[in-house]
């Protein structure tokens, strides 16, 4: 038992160690690669603990090894472009001008779902508000509001604000939202006499929303040709 409580101190402390050599403080922070390099870490550090026949030092030098490749990859990937981007990719703009790219979304296989609750994190519950929305390479989406929505609040301007509930997603990538219908006065019905009168069917729509102070936003699918 002393013995594992000695290889557990130590790998913790060499584990810290060559993460804070990885100079990431957060796993969302990471970049693929690093992600990779903890997690081998991780299962390298395991070996030392399970089998006490295994020298330490068989699980030292491994991570020790990990690490260093991981820090000479760091600096070769700050001298050539090439690299980094083979290694970690490049950030990819989702919302140019207010306009989603449902192309870069299918490459990047995020669901809509995904791309309103990343809104919602960030505090924007309408998809009408963003001006850019990009992907960096950890994952995260950054979102850019247009001027009108950014740093100023209603009540600064003595503006009585309305208790508007956040914009309901009626369509998703041509089928309806079921659930979101309870929240749409009218229910069905109502959105297919909408669709009907914009001559459209739900298969043409990519994003439909509904909001009580902005009614209707509708993106509808890029047309393959």
């Amino acid at each position: 038992m002393l013995i594992v409580i000695i290889r557990s101190v130590l790998l913790y402390f060499i584990i810290v160690l060559s993460l804070r050599l990885m100079g990431k403080k957060q796993l969302a922070q990471l970049q693929p690669s690093e992600l990779v390099t903890t997690i081998l870490i991780s299962n390298i550090a395991t070996l030392s603990l399970e089998d006490l026949s295994v020298p330490m030092i068989y699980g030292i030098i491994p991570i020790l090894m990990v690490v260093s490749m991981d820090v000479i990859m760091s600096h070769v990937m700050l001298k050539s472009t090439n690299i980094r981007r083979m290694v970690t990719g490049t950030p990819q703009i989702i919302i140019s001008d207010g306009k989603i790219d449902q192309q870069v979304m299918k490459r990047l296989r995020y669901s809509i779902d995904e791309l309103m609750e990343a809104m919602r994190e960030c505090m924007i519950f309408d998809l009408s508000e963003v001006q850019y929305a990009i992907v960096e390479t950890t994952g995260k989406i950054n979102f850019f509001q247009k001027s009108c929505y950014r740093n100023v609040e209603k009540g600064d301007f003595g503006i009585k604000q309305t208790n508007c509930n956040p914009p309901s997603l009626l369509i998703k990538d041509g089928e309806i939202n079921i659930p979101a219908l309870s929240r749409f006065d009218g229910g069905e019905q109502r959105l297919m006499n909408l669709l009907s009168e914009k001559h459209l069917s739900a298969r043409d729509i990519f994003i439909m929303t509904f909001s009580d102070d902005k009614g209707i936003n509708i993106i509808l699918k890029d047309k393959k040709k």
